[in-house]
């Protein structure tokens, strides 16, 4: 390869905004070499195959950039835009036309000046300028056009987001409660929690103090043909899992007589024992079950009521409820996801009379019992998984915002010696930006519509995403920057129109932008003791805009922490030899007895006193007199629970997302263990 396309291959890539190079988590400079490059600029879609031709795209994609009067997409923070405009040089003295259309139909006009503004680039050949320019009114908040035009057939139109610098606040010194809504149990659940179940729980939680609801994606998912049950695997991040529907809490249960009859018949009542019994959820037989009843019920509900209302108002609300039905119509149709389907389904196109009408409508019903049961629930912390399933809706309608064939991921870390491939393709920068950022607006007002919080999974993609290009594993992935200013504008737009609050999954490989941009735009980030406690010295205090916790869903429960079970278990999983997990149980000893120490010190922990419930009880008080905004408890961290909801880079050699709470929500409501610690955690924030 000459030196010079080698040179260009590597201009190519950063221009296309992927990295050539990126600091690990030890300190070592990683640099992607030329056939990484090569794939991954084929991945974003450029016609390369070797690097000589790196030099004629690079100066096609600069020529096509300036000959763009406007970027795609502008953002005005708190109404203040400034843009810039590439006009000729030619133009320099004179004057342009600026138009803006108000989101709210309004429509602005200005002549502005060139004389004045400042020159930001030079094309190549001098003979394109680039000018930055103010508009001289400030913006309402919202999604506006903005259009230049500099001369005869020299015009260009942009997306202005106008959003206000900082996301909604949570309110006081607030704290809150986790469980997966699989793991709830109660004595009316059908071997799984649903939504109310949910609203159950959250009103006892609301009840006792608690500001937050944190549960697991509840987002629709794969549970037969195709079948993919993680939460963070969803077929969709715009609607929700019927399999937590309710279907006795339907509108017209009560008078359907099939489906009372099949519930209260002797075969379905021993399949839900059967399923109460497991102390697994088994989503496959669940949703059979439950598919069963909700079928009978949607089918009922379109016979007598076909112009209900409130059902009539949730599709003029959500249209593209139809066309996900029809998908999913689909889907069942063939049995597989939408890559093995023929044409014209798999591009798309799904008519009348290709799916069967009743499927349809079953998914129509479902998804309007879905919104209106969870909308009853208080205070709900949801989660925005950072990916969905590649044979899912959203691929599928969407996919010109997605790099197909890629795989999004992370690089080797001490953890995961061979990198993580997640499965699921990126979104695609440039094209998510062309198209207006449309899927990802309708992704975040799905969410905030029903949610107080909302915690943005693996935020860090909003600044960049390690891709592993087609024929490359997790080992020679690159890194590809995202737009992070226009993200966030989006991000916080949509926050504070809803009220809802923003926190950044913020662990792992952090740049050093994400936390600053974070604290700028009013967002919280997270914060997790486990990973504070040290065998020597103090635990580093919560942040003020942090949501504080013991733990999360991807790490061991307080108890198999402290008694160090996660290390066996990467003994059997074969992640660690027996050398190595010595080093670390002589580790975690330490650790244990520097806790303890600092616990004693500070006064949270009497002397002499070392068993696992006080040091518990001792850390969530030393998280609960912090300054931090929001404090988060893992549930079943209370009964010292030992078994985690997931261990990361496993799937079928452990039970993810599967295990139940070890007792039943009528049982723990009722612990006096558990309301005295939730009542010193409360008294501990103060009054929200």
């Amino acid at each position: 390869m000459a030196a010079e396309n080698l040179l260009e291959l590597y201009r190519l890539a950063r221009d296309c905004g992927i990295q050539t190079a990126y600091w690990d988590l030890s300190g070592r400079r990683v640099r992607a070499g030329p056939d990484q490059l090569l794939a991954a600029l084929k991945a974003f879609g450029l016609p390369i195959d070797n690097p000589a031709r790196a030099g004629e795209l690079l100066r096609e994609r600069r020529a096509r950039r300036w000959a763009q009067v406007l970027e795609p997409v502008c953002v005005a923070w708190d109404g203040r835009l400034d843009f810039r405009v590439r006009v000729p040089a030619s133009r320099r003295e004179g004057r342009i036309r600026v138009m803006v259309s108000l989101e709210g139909g309004s429509r602005w006009e200005f002549a502005v000046g060139l004389a004045g503004a400042p020159v930001l680039g030079r094309s190549p050949d001098g003979q394109r300028l680039s000018l930055g320019l103010r508009l001289p009114a400030s913006l309402p908040p919202g999604y506006h056009r903005l259009r230049v035009e500099a001369g005869p057939s020299l015009a260009g139109e942009a997306l202005v987001v106008s959003a206000p610098i900082r996301a909604a606040p949570v309110p006081g010194r607030a704290w809150g409660v986790f469980l997966p809504l699989y793991a709830l149990q109660t004595d009316r659940s059908w071997g799984i929690g649903d939504f109310t179940d949910l609203k159950v729980f959250a009103a006892w939680a609301t009840d006792l103090g608690a500001a937050a609801i944190g549960i697991l994606p509840v987002l629709a998912a794969f549970l037969d043909r195709p079948f993919e049950p993680s939460p963070y695997a969803p077929a969709t991040r715009l609607f929700w899992n019927d399999l937590y529907v309710d279907p006795t809490s339907a509108p017209n249960f009560p008078e359907c007589e099939a489906a009372r009859q099949l519930v209260a018949g002797p075969e379905f009542r021993a399949v839900l024992e059967r399923l109460r019994g497991d102390s697994l959820v088994d989503y496959a037989a669940a949703y059979a079950v439950k598919r069963r009843v909700l079928g009978l019920l949607a089918a009922d509900f379109f016979r007598r009521y076909p112009d209900h209302p409130d059902l009539a108002s949730f599709r003029a609300e959500r249209p593209e409820a139809e066309d996900y039905a029809r998908f999913r119509a689909a889907v069942e149709r063939f049995g597989t996801g939408w890559p093995a389907w023929p044409e014209p389904f798999r591009s798309g196109l799904v008519g009348p009379g290709e799916f069967d009408d009743a499927v349809w409508r079953y998914h129509i019903f479902v998804q309007w019992l879905a919104d209106r049961q969870l909308a009853a629930v208080p205070n709900l912390y949801l989660d925005l998984p950072l990916g969905v399933h590649p044979d899912g809706y959203d691929v599928w309608r969407h996919r010109e915002v997605f790099a197909l064939g890629v795989r999004a991921g992370a690089p080797p870390d001490m953890f995961f010696t061979a990198g993580q491939d997640w499965g699921f393709p990126p979104l695609h920068p440039e094209r998510l930006r062309e198209a207006g950022y449309g899927y990802f607006i309708a992704a975040l007002r799905h969410h905030m519509r029903r949610a107080r919080m909302l915690r943005v999974d693996h935020v860090m993609g909003l600044h960049r995403l390690y891709w592993l290009p087609p024929g490359h594993d997790a080992r020679s992935g690159v890194y590809v920057r995202y737009p992070a200013d226009e993200l966030y504008a989006i991000l916080t737009l949509e926050s504070v129109r809803s009220g809802c609050a923003v926190v950044g999954e913020n662990l792992g490989t952090v740049p050093p932008e994400v936390n600053p941009t974070l604290a700028q735009h009013g967002m919280l980030g997270m914060y997790v003791l486990q990973f504070e406690l040290r065998p020597e010295g103090r635990p580093r205090p919560p942040e003020p805009n942090s949501v504080a916790s013991l733990n999360t869903h991807d790490t061991p429960t307080f108890a198999g922490f402290w008694a160090g079970r996660e290390i066996t278990d990467r003994v059997d999983l074969g992640l660690l030899d027996e050398a190595g997990a010595a080093a670390e149980r002589e580790y975690r000893s330490r650790v244990r007895a520097a806790t303890v120490n600092f616990l004693q010190e500070v006064g949270l922990l009497p002397p002499d006193e070392g068993r696992p419930e006080a040091v518990l009880r001792g850390l969530l008080k030393f998280l609960g007199r912090s300054e931090a905004a929001m404090v988060l408890v893992n549930l079943e961290d209370l009964w010292l629970e030992n078994r985690p909801q997931n261990v990361p880079g496993t799937s079928w050699q452990r039970p993810n997302w599967r295990r139940k709470a070890r007792y039943a929500f009528e049982e723990f409501s009722r612990s006096a263990q558990v309301a005295q610690v939730l009542g010193e955690l409360s008294r501990d924030r103060g009054p929200v």
